[in-house]
Order: C-alpha cells, then sequence, then structure tokens
C-alpha cells in the first residue's frame, strides 16, 4: 500500500526544519573535530559527513515529493554544484517515485474537473502508469473511445513550493554546501523556482505541448501528444496516449544497433532543432520523458519544463562550441562571458584550464570515428577533474540564462549512453553551427 505522504504545509515545514537541523548539526560536528584532525583524516571525515548527510536529505526529499524533489533530481545532474558524496546519492531521486493513494488522487480530479474519474471517462485505471516528483500518471479511456493518459498533481505541491524552496537552500547553506557568492546563488534560486511554477500549471503545460507540436509536426521522427483540454486544468492535464517503447524495455523488444543508433541521431536532431532553431527546449530529460518506436521514431512527453532562450543567448552558446572544437581559448573566454558564465571581475582561468574541459565534452565530435556512447566516460572524466573546477570557482557563477541547456545537453549524454548509440555527429552538428546566428 502507498504511504500517505505529507502535503500540508506546516507538516512538510517541520520534515524540512528536522532534515536542515540534522545536517547542519553535522556540518558543526564535523568543523570541531577537524580542529584537531590531520589534513588527512580531515579529508576522510568530510566524506563521511556529506554522505550522512546526503543520506538525511534523499530520504526526507524522496518522502516529501514536491518542488524539493525536484530540485534533487536538477541537483543530481549538476555534478559540479555539489560535493561528489551528494550528487552520487541524489542520483536515486531519479528513479521512479513511489504512488501517491489512489483517494488522494481521485479527490484531486473532482477538484479540479467537477466530477469523479469513473464518471469523466469511460476507463480509468486505479494503479499509476508512472509516478514522479510533482505528479503521476493513469491510463484511461475517453467517453468517446480515444486512449489517453492523465496526469495528476499530487495535492498542495504548488502551494508549498516556495516555503520549501527557502528551507532546502538553508539546508544546503548551513551544511556549507553552497559553495559560490549570495547573488549569483540568488540568481540560480530564482530561475529554478521560476521553471518550477511554470512546471506546477498544467495550463502552461498544455501551451507548451501545442507551440511543441506545432514546431516538430513537419519531422516526421518526433510525436507529441494532443491535448484534450475538455479533460485538463491547472492541476490535471489530459493528453492523447502514444504507445512507444521506453529506454529500460529495448533490449528485450530486439532493437538492432541499426536502430539503436538512428534513435541517436534522431534525438540528436530533436536537441539542436529545439536548440538552435526554435530556441526553446524541453527542459527535463529524464528517461522518463521519452519513448521510442522500431521505425526510429522519438514520442516525448510532459513538457511542463520548457525554458524560452534569449537570441544573444543561443549564439553565445554557438560560439563557444565553434570556439572549443577550433581551441580558440581566448573565444571561448568571450562566449563565457557572454553567456554570464564567468566573473567578469576576473581575468580569464588561461588555455590550459579550457583545454582539459574542452578535450572531454567535445570528445564526441572530435576526429572523424563513430563515437561509441554505450563505453563514454565523459562523467568520469568529469569527476576526476572537479579538483580543477573547484581550484578556478572563484572566476566562475552559475549560467543561469544557459542551466537548462546544460541540463538537458547532459540528460541526452545518458540516454545515448544508455541507449548504446554508435553514431559520428560531427557533421550535423557543423551543419546547426554554419547557420545564420545574427542576433534577432
Amino acid at each position: 500500500m502507498a504511504k500517505k505522504p505529507t502535503t500540508s504545509r506546516t507538516g512538510r515545514f517541520f520534515k524540512l526544519a528536522g532534515m536542515t537541523a540534522s545536517v547542519a548539526s553535522r556540518y558543526a560536528s564535523d568543523r570541531v573535530q577537524g580542529v584537531f584532525s590531520s589534513e588527512e583524516k580531515k579529508v576522510e571525515r568530510k566524506s563521511q559527513s556529506y554522505t550522512r548527510m546526503a543520506e538525511d536529505v534523499v530520504s526526507t526529499l524522496g518522502e516529501l515529493k514536491g518542488a524539493v524533489m525536484k530540485i534533487g533530481q536538477i541537483a543530481s545532474q549538476t555534478q559540479d554544484l555539489l560535493p561528489k558524496e551528494f550528487s552520487e546519492a541524489l542520483q536515486t531521486l531519479q528513479k521512479e517515485a513511489p504512488p501517491m493513494p489512489f483517494e488522494l488522487i481521485r479527490k484531486q480530479i473532482v477538484d479540479e474537473l467537477g466530477d469523479a474519474p469513473e464518471n469523466l471517462f469511460k476507463e480509468f485505471d486505479i494503479e499509476p502508469y508512472a509516478a514522479a516528483s510533482i505528479g503521476q500518471v493513469h491510463r484511461a479511456v475517453t467517453r468517446s473511445g480515444i486512449p489517453v493518459v492523465v496526469k495528476v498533481q499530487y495535492p498542495g505541491v504548488d502551494r508549498s513550493c516556495d516555503s520549501d524552496l527557502k528551507q532546502l537552500r538553508l539546508t544546503l547553506k548551513l551544511g556549507g554546501l553552497i559553495k559560490m557568492p549570495k547573488q549569483s546563488a540568488d540568481d540560480l534560486f530564482n530561475e529554478i523556482r521560476e521553471r518550477l511554477h511554470e512546471e506546477l500549471d498544467y495550463e502552461q503545460e498544455a501551451k507548451n505541448l501545442r507551440r511543441f507540436r506545432q514546431f516538430h509536426e513537419n519531422h516526421d521522427y518526433v510525436k507529441v501528444p494532443k491535448v484534450i483540454s475538455r479533460l485538463s486544468s491547472r492541476r490535471v492535464l489530459t493528453l492523447e496516449y502514444i504507445e512507444g517503447d521506453h529506454l529500460q524495455v529495448l533490449p528485450e523488444k530486439g532493437y538492432s544497433q541499426e536502430t539503436i543508433n538512428l534513435i541517436g541521431r534522431n534525438l540528436f536532431h530533436l536537441l539542436a532543432d529545439q536548440l538552435f532553431v526554435f530556441k526553446e527546449i524541453h527542459g527535463d530529460p529524464h528517461p522518463g520523458n521519452f519513448a521510442f518506436r522500431a521505425d526510429g521514431t522519438v514520442i516525448v512527453y510532459d513538457f511542463g519544463c520548457v525554458k524560452v532562450l534569449k537570441p544573444e543567448i543561443v549564439k553565445a552558446y554557438r560560439d563557444a562550441i565553434v570556439a572549443s572544437i577550433e581551441e580558440d581559448y581566448a573565444a571561448v573566454d568571450d562566449a563565457m562571458l557572454r553567456l554570464g558564465a564567468r566573473v567578469p571581475s576576473r581575468e580569464s582561468p588561461g588555455e590550459d584550464y579550457y583545454s582539459v574541459w574542452r578535450n572531454i565534452f567535445f570528445e564526441p565530435f572530435i576526429g572523424d570515428k563513430t563515437f561509441d556512447f554505450s563505453e563514454a566516460d565523459l562523467h568520469l572524466k568529469v569527476a576526476r577533474n572537479t579538483p580543477l573546477f573547484f581550484k578556478h570557482l572563484a572566476h566562475f557563477k552559475p549560467p543561469v540564462d544557459s542551466l537548462y541547456i546544460d541540463r538537458m545537453i547532459g540528460g541526452h549524454y545518458w540516454m545515448m549512453k544508455s541507449l548504446g548509440v554508435r553514431a559520428n555527429f560531427r557533421e550535423d552538428l557543423d551543419r546547426y553551427l554554419a547557420m545564420d546566428f545574427s542576433e534577432e
């Protein structure tokens, strides 16, 4: 039986406050003991302390769901903002969340649509089709016989969003985990907060779906579900059901390597078209938000998290890619300044710094050989070089305007790796980079 979650703001506050007190206590204890320890012991104790803190945080976030669980998922994909012990622990939040009791889902539908699901639909599955951080999905059939999925937001999630975020930020601060200036942290949390408020508004998501359907209507390799407006509201979203196979079942479905490579190429074009042409991106590249077909078709679900990009940010991102490939590190530094990722008052960290990251991030695009994503270890190379990043931390700040571009690219890397794609996308990339990027 599903565990009934804490949905009241008071209950959530006390659970988060307890988590904060636990983390702060561990941090203070570690600082005191560190005074009397050798450097080796300090490093060992800090790692153990971070691991225990992370366990406390993950346990609480996983139980509460909502905005704080979503933040945990985002943080798990942002390896350079938190200690590796936290990033590794937060990875568990990417797994499908345990479902809510159906009585709460039924009540939410009644409150939002004015009637019970058994009256609104010809069929409605009580068992969820999928469960995530801010809502869960149920299969259903409309009265007119259309197969659909119904996304129902967990009760109270939207009302507790801001207070949850404030408490989580306090936890990270008191745990000594926010390693950036206050203004940079403010900008980062404000950006995440804005995207979360949009994601909690299913009417906004319906608008996003219609825009992306229109953009992709001439892309035969992409399918975006249609909104069933009469059965949708701010907290309930009903979409046509588009059948496809999820990533984890592709091996047992017998997908050939040729098909996997085609899916990988289609995913690459999906990403690049949204980034460079549409200048709006699907900002939640979780594998559960995608499905595939044996003809290479990519089905995209869940358009709650969408980032509209400024043309000058897209141009700066393109310029950073071109300069990196060409090893023009002065131009790389200029692009980083325009992206808002570099602190203008400090000098460039230098060619040696940028070349390390260039050789990691652009490995799939350097040379004319097929790149085997199943064997890719870019993430391990990033982890090994985090000391270099922290050594130059004062030169950089969170790139707020391009944060979700990085998140999208990171998510697609993991999908390519999980799929086992083997391809060379350099020619495809060059065609996008050669487009006219004069600022609009």
